[in-house]
């Protein structure tokens, strides 16, 4: 007769998912801005309206005992003070919905990458002060992509704090597609000029490129732009040789990488094309050495795999960016049933990857509750 533990499913950590995308879009932001005339709260998108009631129902129905929050702050902004104040009440806020739901919030600081004074102060409040497990940024600042020199001041105090850099998407820079040109996660209230500032989960003045690229009608930006954006940040970021010249820093690319795992040998192949030239060994080293989020939903994991290790892919679920029946029904189906992914390789994913990389998330918790099963 076989011993029970033979019998016992393997575990998978699909109980115990520590959730590295979540949008957080916090009340308290929405009612100052609303108060300041930045936004219209009855234009803004639904992933706009988070609230802790539909989160936590959302994560003990997926299994979800940790999320991450990514901020947003999806407004324009005038003056630095009054990102600065923004960005005051959203980290206030994150770290408030943290203590009152011990062990399932933890939360990044939004950094704005060309606005460095704001970035050091919401460094030091968020990461010194507040206890924020990382730093959320977005892929391109007025067509600078990260990776750009122009930003290394700001690397370094991160890379001195071995920062964990969750980055984000946004519009494609460039001419045209102005204002509500595909709406999604990211743009928040849309393009914008000059003046735009905290746009998408941590833009800055001029996030996301102004008023983005040419937009095709009826393709929303977020469905094909935004994965192009994260591999433009990506390979500049291999160029640069970001992670050899900041050793320390941890960098998540959302979206499974976006396009980059499907151009991976397409990079290697042309890296002498780059100016200046790079090494394909060296492509094939930072390749392995970001890390990635299942956001998307992704593709199925075989392409992932052939470029970054399984110890490098993180559980995302992109709520409430992803509705939740998104999630639900199809993300996560797609996931348990990945035919590239081993029962070890879910447990790593769902769970343990995140801990090695944010050992604060390690608290005491409870199993959430068993997820329901996927609609027929």
């Amino acid at each position: 007769m076989p011993d029970i533990a033979d019998l016992t499913p393997p575990d998978d950590g699909s109980r115990h998912r520590i959730d590295v995308h979540h949008h957080f879009c916090a009340p308290q932001w929405l009612e100052w801005a609303e108060g300041q005339g930045l936004v219209n709260r009855k234009a803004l998108p639904p992933w706009a309206h988070w609230d802790s009631a539909a989160a936590l129902d959302l994560m003990d129905r997926t299994g979800i005992a940790t999320a991450v929050l990514k901020p947003m702050l999806p407004a324009r902004y005038a003056t630095s003070a009054q990102l600065r104040e923004a960005t005051a009440i959203t980290l206030r806020a994150a770290a408030e919905v943290a203590d009152a739901h011990p062990g399932r919030f933890a939360f990044h600081a939004p950094l704005f990458l060309d606005d460095p004074e704001v970035s050091r102060w919401a460094l030091r409040r968020g990461l010194d002060e507040l206890g924020a497990v990382g730093v959320n940024i977005t892929a391109n600042y007025g067509g600078v992509y990260l990776g750009d020199p122009s930003y290394d001041p700001l690397f370094a105090e991160l890379d001195e704090r071995s920062a964990v850099v969750d980055t984000h998407p946004h519009n494609l820079p460039g001419p045209g597609g102005g204002a509500g040109a595909g709406g999604g996660p990211g743009p928040g209230a849309g393009g914008g000029a000059d003046a735009v500032r905290g746009q998408g989960t941590g833009g800055g003045p001029r996030a996301g490129g102004g008023p983005g690229a040419v937009a095709v009608p009826g393709i929303p930006n977020f469905l094909c732009d935004f994965l192009l954006d994260t591999t433009r940040a990506a390979v500049n970021m291999i160029h640069k040789r970001t992670l050899d010249r900041f050793p320390n820093l941890s960098v998540i690319l959302p979206h499974a990488g976006g396009f980059l795992p499907h151009i991976a040998t397409r990079v290697q192949a042309f890296a002498g094309a780059l100016t200046p030239p790079v090494d394909p060994a060296m492509v094939r080293d930072h390749l392995r050495r970001f890390y990635y989020d299942t956001a998307g939903p992704m593709s199925p994991a075989g392409t992932l795999l052939a470029m970054a290790a399984p110890d490098r892919i993180l559980f995302g679920s992109d709520w409430p960016a992803c509705p939740a029946e998104m999630v639900t029904d199809i993300a996560l189906p797609a996931l348990a049933g990945d035919p590239a992914l081993t029962p070890a390789h879910h447990r790593a994913i769902n769970r343990d990857n995140a801990l090695r990389l944010m050992p604060a998330l390690a608290a005491p918790l409870s199993p959430a509750p068993a997820p329901a099963p996927a609609r027929a």
